[in-house]
């Protein structure tokens, strides 16, 4: 009797075990079905590139410059004294003649009497002698040394009426007003021509540069002449191009043993005060044409160790680096002269992602993903395509299926335990 009872419990104890093996299989049988996309092919990263056209396009070579007043003048006092007052706006335009400082006029007002007092004796001195001349009263040298005495007095008249207007300092030229070097109630000595301020004649604007001797190497001859440039542009400190072309009115013919670089100057028209004495600016000289080459945005192009490279995009839609050969800057492009062919396809973005041999989905830039024009349902730049519904169903059911068999198996031995 002892013996039937206790058959049940060893069948009791396999019931659980045989639900947790179901169990193990069914989770195995799930996690196979989802990991078996990710063992198929690497999915293709859209990229945006650009197909290459030859150009023909001037040649140039792009110069740190700074630009400076076409007349810097120093305005210095020509009278000493007192400065009474500053009579214009620090940095304001001014014109030549405009008054700019008052030195005191006291001092100038008593010495042009003194002066013109002198000046009406000897006259009068001289008028006398003359009539006494006539009749031979006198001799004719008392009337030379009269005349003599009345010329060095009215030349001291003209002397001190100079010197009295000189206690105003005006502009000599026009153009932009420096700082004051000198404040009111400073003893202005003529002895140490005391600098007072300066004017800035800002139009037409100078550009100052220097061509290095790299730089010269790579022009016909080894130099740069006048006639071998055909045009002059200036970029700003924020990349743009001024909008006024230049011209050189000054090329050095030696090189500077100082500095290793032959001197330039460009001149601009500057009407519109747009530029700014001492600003730090490129100039770029157009030095002929170069045909065939290409541009490329900067940021598309990779410095090594080697060479500059690109990425491209290969017959089989894959990544393959090309190095190239790079000019100068235009704009926002690199000039290319080398490296490249009509109808490549250069890689502009995700970059970082697109390692070499990787597979990519190339799109132009006007067709790029989530920008206006594209196509509905296009991915995001950067990110996987989503899965279609269609697709998606049917790779669920049997999940669900799996965890319903799975939670249904081991609710049978719980109850069988519980009888």
């Amino acid at each position: 009797m002892s013996s039937t009872q206790q058959s049940p419990a060893p069948l009791l104890r396999l019931r659980p075990a045989a639900a947790a093996l179901v169990l193990a299989l069914g989770l195995a049988a799930c996690s196979g079905e989802n990991a078996a996309p990710q063992g198929g092919a690497p999915q293709a990263l859209p990229v945006t590139v650009l197909e290459m056209q030859p150009q023909n396009l001037p040649a140039s070579l792009e110069l740190m410059a700074q630009t400076e007043g076409a007349k810097e003048t120093e305005v210095r006092a020509r009278v000493g004294g007192i400065l009474m007052k500053r009579l214009y706006q620090e940095g304001a335009l001014v014109k030549a003649g405009q008054p700019l400082f008052q030195i005191d006029r006291a001092p100038y007002e008593i010495a042009l009497a003194e002066a013109k007092a002198k000046a009406e004796q000897t006259a009068r001195e001289e008028g006398r002698l003359k009539g006494l001349l006539a009749r031979q009263a006198v001799s004719q040298k008392e009337y030379d040394d009269a005349a003599s005495n009345n010329a060095i007095a009215q030349a001291a008249l003209r002397q001190a009426q100079l010197n009295l207007s000189w206690t105003t300092v005006t502009a000599p030229v026009s153009g932009t007003s420096g700082r004051a070097v000198k404040s009111e109630g400073n003893l202005i000595n003529t002895s140490d021509a005391s600098l007072l301020t300066s004017v800035y004649q800002a139009n037409p604007m100078w550009v100052r540069f220097g061509l290095s001797e790299s730089d010269t190497a790579n022009l016909p001859g080894g130099q740069l002449k006048a006639e071998m440039v055909s045009g002059v542009e200036l970029i700003l400190p924020d990349g743009s191009v001024y909008d006024k072309p230049g011209k050189i009115n000054f090329l050095a013919s030696t090189i500077d043993t100082t500095l290793g670089t032959q001197q330039l100057r460009a001149e601009f028209d500057n009407s519109d005060g747009k530029l700014l004495p001492g600003q730090f600016v490129r100039v770029r000289l157009l030095t002929g044409n170069r045909e065939g080459v290409f541009l490329v945005p900067q940021a598309a192009v990779m410095q090594t160790e080697q060479a500059r490279l690109v990425m491209v995009v290969d017959a089989e839609s894959k990544v393959a680096p090309r190095p190239v050969q790079t000019a100068e800057w235009r704009g926002k492009d690199w000039v290319i002269t080398g490296g490249l062919k009509a109808g490549d396809k250069v890689i502009v973005d995700n970059l970082m992602k697109a390692r070499p041999g990787a597979p990519v989905a190339p799109h132009g830039p006007q067709a790029a993903p989530g920008a206006p024009g594209a196509a509905p349902g296009t991915p995001a730049q950067g990110q996987p395509a989503a899965a279609k519904p269609a697709d998606a169903a049917p790779a669920a059911a049997p999940a669900k299926g799996a965890e319903g068999d799975a939670a249904k198996t081991p609710a049978q031995p719980a109850a069988q335990g519980k009888q």
